[in-house]
């Protein structure tokens, strides 16, 4: 039977949930500690123990009548909890320092890029806007792009700026060449007509075509291959979905991405964009 003397250890996977990395994020502690109660079913006893409070102090924590805002108690805490080290780079802390060193040269998991998931675009819409209208730069990977910038009422439409010339934001968009073959087969994977979709590539276009000439930065491509990945880019943040067969790049699972020091997946998707933008037909 577990003891206040015994050692807390949340799974791996626990510091891993989007919710837990999050309140790290935060250095919510209050919410840190909840998940460990119930990952663990650890006592505020065994709590306090491990991270060296007093349980009266880990019950102020809990109830959000105290905040913990010193380093060397965050520390202490991360210690106590065996906190791994990609969950100790959230709350602003080195690595542990007693923690094997070692084994694989390139640990993905010491690299939290991946900070939210979201089942589609739709629960992602919000906070998608939120981050394109705070940013100075915006590119978007798209098959036609209609549902995110083409149309009045596409998502991503009024976060664009409209006054001053339309000064502050470079866009970029690149769209599926609507005379490539690659069109054909995605027509197919989506049970759509080729004429139908390359129609609202050209319609998206057009439209983009009107936003550069009320004078915003917008700049417009034409690729050619098979389309894989759905990237928006706003910044330094990312939302990444992907094309299949039987289901449009809105309806895929998105993850929102961080840039960090050393993350290799924003670095790899920005420098994708950049290539295909390289290799492809600027008509706007």
């Amino acid at each position: 039977m577990p003891t206040s003397l015994m050692p807390i250890e949340l799974p791996r996977w626990a510091w891993e949930r989007a919710e837990v990395r999050q309140s790290l994020r935060a250095r919510d502690i209050g919410a840190v500690f909840r998940f460990v109660q119930q990952y663990t079913g650890a006592s505020q006893a065994r709590i306090a123990t491990a991270v060296d409070m007093t349980q009266a102090r880990v019950n102020e924590i809990l109830n959000g009548r105290r905040q913990v805002t010193c380093l060397d108690v965050y520390e202490r805490i991360a210690d106590g909890l065996r906190i791994p080290d990609d969950a100790r780079h959230l709350l602003g802390l080195a690595p542990s320092r007693d923690q094997p060193r070692g084994g694989a040269a390139f640990d993905l998991a010491a690299f939290p890029e991946v900070v939210r998931v979201y089942s589609a675009q739709r629960p992602a819409a919000e906070e998608i806007q939120q981050q394109v209208r705070s940013a100075s730069a915006l590119d978007m990977l798209a098959v036609r792009g209609l549902g995110l910038i083409g149309l009045n009422d596409s998502l991503l439409r009024a976060c664009l700026p409209r006054t001053q010339g339309g000064r502050g934001m470079q866009v970029r968009v690149l769209l599926l060449d609507p005379a490539s073959p690659a069109i054909a087969q995605r027509a197919a994977e989506i049970g759509e007509s080729p004429q139908s979709l390359a129609s609202g590539v050209r319609l998206s276009e057009g439209r983009l075509r009107e936003l550069a000439d009320e004078g915003c930065d917008v700049q417009v491509y034409r690729y050619c291959m098979l389309p894989t990945w759905r990237v928006i880019r706003a910044g330094a943040t990312m939302f990444v979905g992907a094309f299949d067969t039987g289901w449009e790049g809105h309806e895929s699972a998105m993850y929102k991405i961080m840039e960090t020091p050393h993350g290799p997946l924003y670095r790899g998707f920005r420098r994708m964009f950049d290539a295909i933008v390289k290799g492809a037909d600027r008509t706007v």
